[in-house]
């Protein structure tokens, strides 16, 4: 009975590596999106460079657009942020920032040496609107219709393979799908 003891530690190795080699084939950037096809949670924050701007879900309607998730801690933000700056000034993408638990001057800063992609930032600071949305880190990107609706998430650093494969045909439909909609009353 004592030798089977001296298996358990074997038999502990063995299951930790197969969790392990479980956890490997886990794409991040494919985490469940608990919100998906859910209007934006219900929000009050100030924008980034005027606080006295209070924003609100509302400010979030009218186009299809993306709600890239931010901060100046973030080190893959810095990597994401010159594709972003391409996205709005080349494709003229709607590009709305949330920044996430950051300090304020840091940020402003930020963006005032790296250029800013933004139309508008949301100042999260506490993290509020950022554990509504179920952000596991940042960035992330939130691609949301113009009636204010979560389509799709994606965790990580958005590039040129993620624009070209996802984003971009997710916008398109969107903004064809809304265009079809603003249609319908009239014609």
């Amino acid at each position: 009975m004592k030798r089977l003891f001296l298996f358990v530690p074997l038999l502990a190795f063995v299951a930790v590596v197969i969790l392990f080699n479980q956890n490997m084939d886990n794409d991040p950037s494919k985490l469940e999106l608990a919100r998906k096809d859910q209007p934006v949670p219900t929000f009050k924050l100030g924008e980034l460079y005027n606080p006295g701007r209070e924003l609100t879900p509302a400010d979030l309607k009218g186009e299809p657009m993306l709600l890239n998730v931010w901060a100046t801690w973030c080190p893959s933000c810095r990597v994401e942020h010159p594709y972003l700056l391409k996205l709005a000034r080349e494709y003229n993408v709607p590009i709305i920032g949330l920044n996430y638990k950051d300090d304020r001057d840091a940020a402003k800063k930020w963006l005032e040496t790296l250029q800013d992609p933004y139309r508008f930032v949301i100042f999260d600071q506490e993290g509020r609107l950022g554990l509504d949305l179920g952000v596991y880190g940042a960035p992330e990107t939130y691609v949301i219709d113009a009636a204010g609706v979560i389509r799709y998430r994606h965790v990580g650093v958005v590039n040129e393979k993620v624009w070209r494969e996802t984003l971009a045909p997710m916008l398109r439909n969107l903004k064809v799908a809304n265009a079809n909609a603003v249609e319908e009353p009239g014609s």
